[in-house]
């Protein structure tokens, strides 16, 4: 046997040294690092200066103008679901854009209000409503006058009188949002300074889509009522979407026909003009602003017909012009909203991350992510001082922006000049527009999500483990919970990948003919195998969970149990020991010899490690039982591939005897030719 000797690298491992490195590298100041970091901070300094008008200029003003029009009529509706006044959402929009276009690395991805974030915000935003003591049933919408804005809510619930005159429900709900916005804003920023992007691995693409369709059923949940014109309490908490439905049916009696029709004709006229947008997306050099439209015609019909004062129809209300000075949050609501923070930003940064590096991958440029937690985080810390709610990017209209030409996030700042036209100038004329024609403009945008379905069964024939994930988290965050479903797929996905390396594959191995490659006899036909010589594989870490699915495997698959034949041997020399006493010699002693020196169809065990990443001590104490119990019965027992990271486990943890370190063999073929 040829033995090889491959020296192992130095490494260095002195604390101090790497701490005094580290720290050298971090406090060296030089102007070349200074403008370095302000660059990378600030990314729009380094595109903004190469920016090309003759080629970027069109597309940009083309996509921004598009997506403004779109963004309008969703972010008045979108604010009905975070249980704000329209006014609020055109102000997150507007803000957002700004920001991102300064922080973001990204070219193509909007950044504002989305759905499944404003859900989560509305549940939080209805709860301490509720703790507050203000009335949860929907009031017509209070003009917002000074005194209701400018004074910030620090009293306790206690004195009710007092805070109702210094803050109104719709006051102290914008409050509440701005205050869990900065925090989450807070705790996406701090990911990024900490560099703990790595978090957003644990949430895979199929837990998301299962989250995201789950809460839409939520959200869908949320706006019945609306479209029905039913005055009931909205839910929030454990089991919200049946209970939700059980109210809607118990008042179903109570339904507003006026707004009953309204929902009608407006899904009749929004779900084709959308399918056939998205249909004919190839052909038309921008999407038919139809909600733009519905939410016009909507608005006309009822300002002429006067829906409201003839047939009580719910409508939006005073929507003032202009900008409210701006506010901090309010720091005693902080330790109320802190904890249901922590998966509003987790969500966020991992939508943002996960889009932009999508579209960076399909345009060909890069994008850092701790940079965009740092750009979401900013677009959430600073316009909660300026009344808005938390925000994301949001993949519907990031597709738009992409198809309609859009080449820079200069597209984002001619967006935010769109919004705010309709800020200073035309949002008051949304007085009397309903409330249901909001609803059904959020219920026709979840058709994405809800459309996941129909991709089941080829993620079924992709990976089973992936479907189940996806069902899972989809139905926990619909029937539980938004917050506790997103905690119920993480726990799921993590144990799927434990019980997929507590019980993993575990073949024996045979020989390609003329070559040096050992495969799996159970996956291949046309194997051979090599007298005497039994090659076992096993796929995962060798680890506490499964080092007993190990042993019993490569006893299984050996057919042979060193402890029972230790056992039997034991056995049969004690009977052997009873029959000399009782008779020295004879038939049955020659039997019981027979038994003992029976001999096994091998003499040796191969375990191919090439898939075992690492080894704890459990692992190395297991490898040691089977190794001294094959002994026993005069099986050796080789070890071969094993990368640097399990050696170096085997030598630390004394597995060889000294001078046996050469029964470590760097390929299958080589241990086998010395066996």
């Amino acid at each position: 046997h040829h033995r090889m000797f491959l020296e192992p690298q130095e490494k260095k491992r002195s604390v101090k040294s790497l701490v005094v490195k580290q720290a050298k590298k971090t406090c060296s100041c030089t102007p070349a690092k200074v403008k370095d970091c302000v660059f990378s901070f600030f990314p729009v300094l380094q595109w903004l200066p190469k920016y090309k008008l003759r080629e970027y200029l069109l597309g940009d003003i083309m996509s921004g103008v598009i997506v403004g029009v779109l963004l309008v009529p969703q972010s008045i509706a979108y604010s009905l679901l975070a249980g704000q006044e329209p006014i609020y959402g055109l102000y997150t929009s507007f803000f957002a854009s700004i920001i991102y276009f300064i922080f973001g690395t990204s070219r193509h991805i909007s950044v504002g209000i989305f759905g499944v974030i404003c859900l989560m915000v509305g549940q939080v935003v209805d709860r301490e409503i509720q703790r507050a003591g203000y009335d949860i049933e929907p009031a017509v919408p209070s003009i917002l006058t000074d005194t209701a804005v400018y004074v910030n809510t620090t009293l306790s619930p206690v004195n009710q009188t007092s805070q109702k005159l210094l803050c109104d429900k719709s006051c102290y709900a914008i409050t509440v949002g701005a205050t869990m916005t900065f925090i989450a804003g807070v705790y996406q920023v701090a990911m990024g300074f900490f560099q703990v992007g790595f978090v957003s691995v644990y949430l895979s693409d199929s837990l998301l889509s299962g989250f995201v369709t789950g809460a839409s059923f939520t959200i869908l949940t949320s706006q019945a009522k609306y479209l029905l014109g039913l005055d009931i309490p909205r839910s929030s908490g454990i089991g919200s979407l049946i209970v939700t439905w059980t109210n809607i049916f118990r008042n179903i009696h109570k339904t507003n026909i006026c707004d009953l029709i309204t929902s009608f004709l407006c899904f009749l006229v929004l779900i084709p003009t959308k399918e056939l947008n998205e249909h004919f997306k190839s052909r038309l050099k921008a999407p038919i602003p139809v909600e733009l439209v519905v939410i016009v015609a909507a608005t006309l019909a009822s300002h002429f017909g006067k829906l409201r004062e003839t047939y009580g129809s719910s409508v939006a209300g005073h929507i003032p012009t202009g900008f409210l000075p701006p506010r901090p949050p309010d720091w005693n609501l902080i330790p109320n909203v802190a904890l249901d923070a922590i998966p509003i930003a987790i969500i966020g940064f991992a939508i943002t991350v996960s889009l932009s590096e999508m579209f960076a991958k399909k345009h060909g440029y890069s994008v850092k992510a701790n940079q965009e937690m740092y750009a979401i985080g900013f677009c959430n810390i600073i316009p909660s001082f300026f009344h808005c709610f938390t925000t994301s990017a949001a993949l519907a209209k990031t597709l738009v922006k992409e198809s309609t030409g859009c080449k820079t996030q200069m597209s984002g700042m001619v967006t935010s000049l769109v919004i705010l036209l309709v800020l200073l100038v035309i949002a008051p004329l949304f007085y009397s527009l309903q409330k249901c024609v909001l609803a059904v403009i959020t219920i026709v945008n979840l058709r994405g999500a809800l459309r996941k379905f129909k991709d089941l069964p080829k993620m079924w024939h992709l990976s089973r483990v992936d479907t189940v994930i996806w069902l899972v988290t989809m139905a926990a965050s619909a029937l539980i919970s938004t917050e506790i479903g997103l905690l119920v797929g993480v726990c799921f996905s993590m144990l799927c990948v434990i019980f997929r390396t507590q019980r993993p594959e575990a073949p024996l191995l045979g020989w390609v003919a003329e070559s040096e490659t050992y495969e799996s006899l159970s996956a291949y036909k046309n194997l051979q195998t090599k007298p005497g010589v039994v090659v076992f594989r096993f796929e995962a870490p060798l680890y506490y969970i499964n080092k007993e699915c190990f042993k019993s495997t490569l006893y299984k698959q050996t057919g042979v149990n060193p402890v029972w034949v230790k056992a039997a041997k034991k056995k049969a020399a004690k009977r052997m020991l009873r029959e000399k006493e009782v008779d020295s010699g004879g038939n049955q002693t020659s039997i019981s010899m027979d038994f003992v020196s029976e001999p096994l169809d091998f003499h040796t065990i191969v375990i191919d490690c090439c898939a075992v990443q690492f080894l704890d001590t459990a692992g190395i104490r297991t490898l040691k039982e089977v190794c001294k119990d094959y002994r026993e019965i005069d099986v050796q027992v080789l070890l071969a591939q094993c990368n640097p990271s399990v050696r170096s486990s085997l030598i630390r943890g004394e597995f060889f005897k000294e001078g046996e370190d050469h029964l470590l063999f760097h390929s299958v073929h080589q241990a086998v030719d010395f066996a």
